[in-house]
């Protein structure tokens, strides 16, 4: 059960479970919609973490104002926000991953924002050009192997996982993962869209096989040896070897991280990120929550309660995280995850990655 936080939450109940918005009231008011009183801020969020609570909290105890909290899915979210429309209370969308950023973006939902110290504390490259939304944390998408069964030879690269060599040795997710999208949207920000297919159809020729599960499954088959290589992002694997369950943290022990082209771009890199919401009743709130969540303790705590890497320089993760190694990551600008995504999905469904 979760702890108890003074923060006002007020969770979504969705209208279907095919993700429709709940539509406003008559008289032109949002159903359920969160107070807008001077003072406060509304944040709609994705994340689920008591340690985000926890921060909102920090956050009113320092500034007196106090956060209104709605938590969904990221499209139930941007949906709802979309339906509520100029009646909407929401100031802040919180979500993980720049290719859900990226819809949000699509909706017309975010407004750009000037802010020198958001500008100056995080890199170009994790926040969005015109500063409609700001990465607050990161995690890579790296490949894993079994730890008894050794490095498999030559691979050191995403572009490897294509090689022949490899026929029958990997699991992944599903093309619809977003994970997954936005990982194959970055190799054809490199490479471009040709040989991003011919890298697609390559992994699929490779699959053990058909894509199913979680990030979590491929952690525990490759550990079981069911499959020799997957891909995930870190924080899966961080939190099994910082569990509690010796049993849990014993499969973790058992798959090694490998970061991929250390040689050639760098890891691939995604993010959780804000944006202020387009009509927001208390946008200078709003922004100003942003840029407390870019305090350097701020950003340690966050960024820890999902096993995540800080955005900012001189921000640590957590001795876990630490302990996976260090790696150059990939500085591709998150927007192009995005941009890119629709190109993705088709590449996906053209290689035959279910």
């Amino acid at each position: 059960m979760r702890k108890q936080f003074a923060a006002t939450i007020l969770v979504l109940g969705l209208a279907s479970a095919c993700g429709q918005a709940e539509q406003p009231a008559a008289g032109g008011t949002a159903a359920a919609a969160a107070p807008e009183i001077t003072g406060d801020v509304n944040v709609y969020s994705s994340r689920h973490y008591d340690t985000d609570l926890a921060l909102y909290d920090d956050f009113t105890e320092q500034t007196g104002i106090r956060v209104n909290l709605i938590e969904a899915g990221a499209d139930a979210l941007i949906e709802r926000i979309v339906s509520e429309g100029e009646y909407s209370p929401a100031d802040i969308l919180i979500t993980v991953d720049a290719g859900r950023l990226w819809r949000a973006e699509e909706a017309g939902i975010l407004d750009s924002v000037n802010s020198d110290v958001l500008e100056s504390r995080i890199p170009a490259n994790l926040r969005h050009p015109d500063g409609l939304w700001f990465g607050l944390s990161k995690r890579a998408r790296v490949i894993i192997y079994n730890r008894q069964a050794g490095k498999p030879e030559g691979l050191s690269s995403y572009m490897d996982l294509a090689d022949p060599a490899y026929s029958g040795q990997i699991c992944v997710r599903s093309s619809s993962n977003i994970y997954n999208i936005s990982l194959l949207a970055s190799i054809v920000s490199h490479y471009g869209a040709e040989q991003a297919e011919d890298w697609t159809r390559g992994v699929v020729a490779n699959f053990a096989r058909r894509p199913q599960g979680t990030d979590t499954s491929q952690l525990e088959e490759v550990a079981n040896g069911t499959c020799g290589i997957s891909i995930i992002n870190t924080y899966y694997l961080a939190r099994y070897l910082a569990s509690d369950d010796p049993a849990t943290r014993t499969i973790g022990e058992k798959v090694a991280v490998l970061f991929p082209d250390q040689e050639g771009y760098g890891t691939h890199v995604n993010i959780s990120g804000a944006g202020v919401v387009k009509g927001a009743p208390n946008k200078d709130n709003a922004i100003r929550f942003i840029e407390y969540l870019t305090e350097e303790t701020a950003q340690e705590y966050f960024a820890n309660g999902n096993n995540e890497y800080p955005v900012i320089e001189g921000a640590a993760p957590s001795s876990t995280v630490v302990s996976l190694g260090s790696f150059r990551e990939d500085e591709l600008n998150a927007a192009q995850l995005g941009q890119n995504q629709a190109e993705a999905i088709r590449i996906f469904d053209r290689a035959g990655w279910q």
